[in-house]
């Protein structure tokens, strides 16, 4: 790798896709890249199927999925958080669960429990669903907090441990979850453990007047859902994700990494800052953000644009910015602006060979 394709220059121009899709590689990137950006292709055709113009929202979601990561999807009902997760679920070949958190749901309903078997006079282990690929977690804030922490391990360290015995889950592992606005009737705030393990938080938000008239022509006979079918097996997306880990990420971009996510503990704006997993999560998206674009290589720009919706669920804003109605995005915005960016080609290389 030259430290001309390298340079932190933030004038590089984003190269898209005439019809919206991934933009075209660099030519001097390996064929596991090209493959990849092939494959988001198809998978963000498949979920644009269902929701109408949300290209932004869809895109990150497949930058969530290829950084190993899970994804908190927070708005009003009805905006189409359920459809997205499940878009992105039948888009890939792979086991998918839905779980309807509710207020009488249990751990156990979550990660399984040991019954006994009077042929066998054992304990067996019957999975929940949180053993497969997707787990779609709907209404997640509705249930209590302790069925909420039944995610903790599973979220965090991929597996489970039920009466002493711990089980792997299979990879890739991804949790999408839903969730209303806190002010709404019937929801639990989610812990300050539960939101840092999400790697990323988006809104759907409302549609444009042309995309709902859409949505009416596209859903007004049948769900567009029910004729959606695989675009990508368990096995692409794997391999997606071991060329997205081999994305290079430079020592100041590293830096800038961790002088944004410093920033947020600093200020006085916030009075708790992102935690060293952010700075984790940060980078990783980051790389993931930059294969989708068909780079092998991180830039300022990826950083900056995943910086609200991966760090700003973390803060907690102190009294003063309550006060003033100052949210936690709004803050950020102003961190990403002051931060300073590091810039020139002899920065670049950062050291020999792809950071892991």
């Amino acid at each position: 790798m030259n430290n001309e394709k390298h340079s932190l220059r933030r004038s590089e121009p984003r190269r898209r896709h005439p019809h919206g899709g991934p933009v075209a590689v660099t030519p001097d990137v390996g064929p596991e890249l090209t493959e990849l950006v092939t494959t988001a292709h198809r998978i963000r055709e498949a979920i644009e199927s269902v929701i109408e113009g949300k290209g932004d929202v869809v895109r990150l979601t497949l930058t969530v999925l290829l950084a190993e990561g899970h994804l908190l999807i927070e708005d009003v009902p009805g905006v189409g958080k359920t459809m997205l997760a499940k878009a992105l679920a039948r888009s890939i070949d792979c086991p998918v669960r839905r779980v309807q958190f509710t207020p009488d749901l249990l751990p156990s309903d979550i990660t399984g429990v040991s019954a006994f078997n009077q042929q066998t006079r054992e304990f067996e282990f019957k999975p929940g669903p949180v053993f497969a690929n997707i787990v779609v977690g709907d209404e997640i804030n509705r249930a209590s907090p302790k069925t909420q922490s039944a995610l903790l391990e599973c979220m965090e360290e991929h597996q489970v441990t039920v009466d002493g015995a711990t089980h792997p889950l299979e990879a890739p592992f991804m949790v999408i979850a839903t969730q209303n606005p806190i002010e709404m009737e019937g929801t639990y705030p989610l812990p300050e453990a539960q939101r840092d393990r999400f790697t990323a938080r988006i809104a759907m938000g409302y549609p444009e007047p042309a995309a709902e008239l859409e949505m009416l022509d596209v859903h007004g006979a049948a769900s567009p859902l029910d004729k959606l079918q695989p675009v990508a097996t368990t096995a692409e997306v794997r391999a997606l994700i071991e060329a997205v880990r081999a994305v290079y990420v430079s020592q100041p971009i590293k830096k800038y990494a961790i002088d944004l996510v410093t920033a947020t503990r600093r200020s006085p704006d916030v009075r708790l800052g992102a935690s060293p997993r952010a700075t984790l999560h940060l980078v990783r998206a980051a790389r993931a953000h930059a294969a989708l674009d068909g780079r092998d290589y991180v830039i300022p720009d990826d950083l900056q644009a995943l910086a609200v919706p991966v760090l700003a669920h973390r803060l907690l804003p102190s009294l003063e910015a309550q006060g003033q109605r100052r949210r936690p995005d709004q803050v950020l915005e102003e961190i990403v602006r002051r931060v300073r960016v590091p810039e020139g080609r002899e920065k670049a290389s950062g050291g020999a060979g792809p950071a892991r």
